[in-house]
């Protein structure tokens, strides 16, 4: 086991999930374990995501593996990828029993390997399943269940369209939506081209929410600064950061303060590294690699003098098998003349 291996189990609270007014999205390869961790050393309070974990991994594979978690990632999502309504309960519960604080339903990754399992963004051509998929869900657990949509799919891109999607979950007793501002195309994009090219409409979310406004909605794409997303906040419930909260992971470090808690502090980057060195020590104690931390961290000096040192420092020198905390030190001796101890 590494040190993301331990987790936690907290008494299911019921209503809105903690964090909620932002969060940071579900990202395959990147929101890992590690990576949730180093984030939470940059807000406290912001929701953090999982990657989509499939049921088939949470029924067929290594349950503990895919749903272990660090104690201190909460407040934490785990997001599903799944279509069958019976199997969705049964893992939903599995992440209630494993203290998550949110389960959410994937209905936005348009890539072929989810289509192929019949899941991700091509269920918003099935309302009723992703109902059927709620209720299920919503009948064995007492934490929130969410779904994760884009505005439209191919050419079922009305707003009617989204309209309808968005009655059917909430009838389903949804307990909140997250829609990313832009539609996918199942085929012809790559994943990658399906988050840059179709064009972003936040009207039509904003839309939405006015005609659902009992039904919390975080609206997700394209949020580059956290002045953006404060503005968003007078015609919606949340905001979900994505790309820029990875590869600028420094943007969220006033998210507490603006947003949750205006005494709170703002932790400088050095605060980050150093609240970040006992993990990392732990994961290389039970077998892990540096760069399982490290590559979450590159981005910390984004536009920063020194920035691209230290990129590079942890670029070459962390993926050596023998790599250790010295890397990191070496690293931040590029960097920590800009940085004030905090």
């Amino acid at each position: 086991m590494t040190a993301t291996d331990t987790q936690t189990s907290i008494p299911a609270s019921g209503g809105p999930t903690p964090g909620t007014r932002i969060s940071v999205a579900p990202m395959m390869a990147w929101t890992t374990r590690e990576q949730r961790y180093f984030m939470r050393q940059i807000t406290r309070s912001a929701l953090l995501y999982t990657e989509m974990v499939t049921t088939g991994a949470l029924i067929h594979g290594d349950r503990e593996r895919f749903l272990a978690y660090h104690a201190d990632e909460h407040p934490v999502a785990l997001q599903l990828g799944g279509s069958d309504p019976a199997t969705m309960g049964d893992c939903a519960a599995m992440a209630e029993d494993h203290g998550y604080d949110e389960v959410n339903i994937n209905v936005g990754c348009p890539s072929d390997r989810v289509q192929n399992g019949t899941f991700g963004a091509c269920l918003m051509g099935e309302p009723k399943r992703v109902a059927d998929c709620v209720a299920a869900m919503k009948a064995r657990v007492s934490i929130p269940v969410t779904v994760k949509t884009r505005i439209g799919i191919d050419h079922q891109d009305s707003y009617e369209f989204l309209h309808a999607f968005a009655s059917a979950v909430a009838a389903a007793g949804a307990d909140a939506l997250i829609v990313h501002a832009r539609k996918a195309w199942l085929s012809g994009l790559s994943p990658k081209e399906n988050r840059e090219i179709p064009p972003l409409d936040y009207a039509r979310v904003h839309a939405l929410k006015r005609d659902f406004p009992a039904l919390p909605m975080s609206i997700n794409g394209g949020f580059v600064d956290l002045d953006s997303a404060a503005a968003q906040l007078a015609h919606v419930d949340g905001v979900m950061i994505g790309r820029e909260a990875y590869k600028n992971p420094y943007v969220m470090a006033d998210v507490d303060r603006r947003f949750f808690n205006a005494n709170a502090a703002v932790p400088s980057r050095r605060a980050i590294v150093e609240a970040t060195r006992g993990f990392i020590a732990d994961h290389l104690a039970a077998g892990g690699a540096l760069k399982d931390v490290t590559r979450h961290m590159l981005g910390l000096y984004h536009g920063q003098p020194g920035g691209r040192a230290w990129r590079r420092v942890l670029s070459e020198q962390g993926h050596r098998k023998d790599a250790d905390l010295n890397v990191l030190d070496a690293a931040l001796a590029r960097v920590e003349p800009t940085e004030a101890v905090a």
